[in-house]
């Protein structure tokens, strides 16, 4: 698949200066919010409750503007990112780069995190500046639970992304054949092309993948 399709985490911000928008004017307010972050980047779940009984933001955000939430998430800390969802962060707030908590558990495979974002109303639309989204992110990375949970949420299985992709042609660009048999389940059309004019067929015989090729051929027009 092409160079767009990987995950940026720093995006546009890495040249950006950004304050820490939920740091508020005292001295003692940006330290507390500094210690919650200090703590969230060091794993230190300890550290993060204490913050936040000292009275640190809940979205209180670091130069690349990732909540605790978004940090937890990208350091693979699904409990820290539990406890920041009961603490009551935005849970559609996303960093600079416009990656937000569901794209974050969808990318890493956190679907217990992406039901519980899911059950509290969270944007399952949402776009980042790469135009991806939870679904394009759960579909390349085959984590095919996540994407039934995002049908299950209404996601149709058609959606038609950035350079025309569907969520059958990423899972197809990487071989992830029981993703893919979750969209065929699901009613996903083999015949779509992107803006190449390439199919799902296309796109998986461009990787190599065989036996996602066969699938794809195998299945009903």
């Amino acid at each position: 698949m092409r160079a767009y399709h990987a995950m940026d985490w720093r995006g546009a911000a890495l040249g950006l200066a950004l304050a820490l928008s939920s740091f508020g004017a005292g001295g003692q307010e940006v330290s507390i919010n500094a210690q919650l972050l200090t703590a969230a980047r060091a794993g230190d779940q300890l550290g993060v409750t204490q913050a936040l009984q000292e009275g640190a933001a809940v979205n209180a955000r670091n130069r690349l503007g990732e909540t605790v939430l978004l940090i937890a998430l990208k350091n693979n800390r699904p409990a820290m990112a539990k406890a920041m969802i009961d603490a009551g962060t935005d849970i559609n707030l996303a960093a600079a780069n416009g990656v937000t908590p569901l794209m974050a558990a969808a990318h890493a495979g956190h679907s217990e995190i992406v039901k519980l974002l899911l059950a509290k109303g969270v944007d399952i639309n949402a776009a980042d500046r790469l135009k991806k989204n939870a679904m394009t992110y759960a579909a390349g990375q085959g984590h095919t639970d996540i994407v039934v949970l995002l049908l299950q949420a209404g996601i149709d299985p058609n959606a038609i992304y950035e350079h025309s992709l569907t969520a059958l042609m990423w899972a197809a660009g990487y071989g992830r054949d029981d993703t893919i048999k979750a969209l065929l389940t699901a009613g996903a059309k083999t015949d779509l092309k992107d803006d190449r004019g390439k199919t799902a067929i296309d796109i998986a015989r461009e990787g190599n993948y065989t036996e996602t090729v066969k699938l794809l051929e195998a299945a009903p027009k």
